[in-house]
């Protein structure tokens, strides 16, 4: 009945990577290692993860008519994405500076670019691929409105997966076809006005289910990650577990995290079930360097 498990609508950019023993402070200057240029961006990068674990994927993003764009495509036909949605010309390609600390955390900061014309019109000129795909996936580094509309363009029976990061507040519109909605700590907060949630993430989670998504997803890093579905009894949630690894460099890992989970749930896994998948794939992304470069297998997930 579908073409794709997974239609992954958002950014693409290039990653310029630095390796630094801490993050400079406001007006300081520190010394970094050489500069690594890698494929990113957090919609091509969940098409890539989602391809690579073996999911049929298609990606809806726009980039630069420039060398950068073509590294982009590149990269995305090579995991075996299909890049008919991928819109060339408009702006230069988006770029990410990202640098990472000697424990593998990163600070980055985007330049939007061509990601910042894929307009709403674009969306809906997509109608084919969203009618095409059992997921849809989004986040939030292309324009708010044209999330809207991927929101407005979902057929029925088509589940749509939400990473909203960088994080904004979100219209009910959007919130309530969320299943799930995923967030961080940094990022539930946001979403939930940046008023006092206190420390207990399960609460975090019901206040945002709340909200009004259909279910929701906390990560909490090493700590694993919590779930509820509104449909649950009582709206329980649940802890899924993490796995203890020595982690190297986090860029991408909540990128693949977001894509397995999607892919698990086309494929009609629970949602905890789904979720301890993706908490194992983004474990073996996080002990490899770059974002797409670290994505794994899924016979190598198998193998963790």
């Amino acid at each position: 009945m579908y073409d794709y498990d997974v239609l992954v609508v958002g950014s693409a950019n290039v990653d310029l990577v630095i390796g630094v023993e801490r993050r400079p402070g406001a007006g300081e200057t520190v010394l970094g290692s050489d500069l690594a240029v890698h494929p990113g961006g957090k919609g091509a990068n969940q098409a890539v993860a989602a391809a690579r674990l073996g999911a049929r994927t298609a990606l809806l993003a726009r980039v630069g008519d420039d060398a950068n764009g073509r590294l982009l495509l590149e990269s995305q036909r090579n995991a075996g994405v299909d890049t008919a949605g991928v819109l060339v010309g408009g702006a230069p390609t988006g770029v990410a500076l990202i640098t990472v600390d000697p424990s593998g955390d990163n600070s980055i900061v985007v330049s939007p670019g061509a990601n910042g014309r894929l307009t709403p019109e674009d969306v809906r000129a997509a109608g084919p691929l969203f009618h095409a795909s059992r997921v849809v996936s989004a986040q939030l580094e292309i324009p708010l409105e044209s999330v809207v509309e991927v929101v407005r363009q979902l057929p029925s029976g088509t589940r749509f997966v939400l990473n909203p990061s960088p994080p904004q507040a979100l219209p009910a519109e959007v919130l309530a076809a969320c299943d799930p909605l995923i967030v961080n700590e940094h990022e539930a907060r946001v979403i939930l006005g940046g008023e006092t949630i206190g420390d207990d993430p399960a609460a975090w989670v019901r206040t945002l289910l709340a909200s009004g998504p259909k279910s929701v997803v906390v990560t909490l890093g090493s700590e694993g990650a919590l779930v509820a579905s509104a449909e649950e009894a009582e709206e329980e949630v649940v802890r899924v577990a993490s796995v203890k690894v020595d982690a190297v460099d986090t860029t991408g890992a909540g990128d693949s995290f977001t894509a397995a989970l999607a892919w698990k749930l086309g494929a009609g896994a629970s949602l905890a079930e789904a979720a301890a998948y993706a908490a194992r794939v983004g474990a073996v992304a996080v002990t490899r360097r770059g974002a797409q470069e670290s994505f794994p297998t899924a016979e190598e997930v198998e193998a963790l």
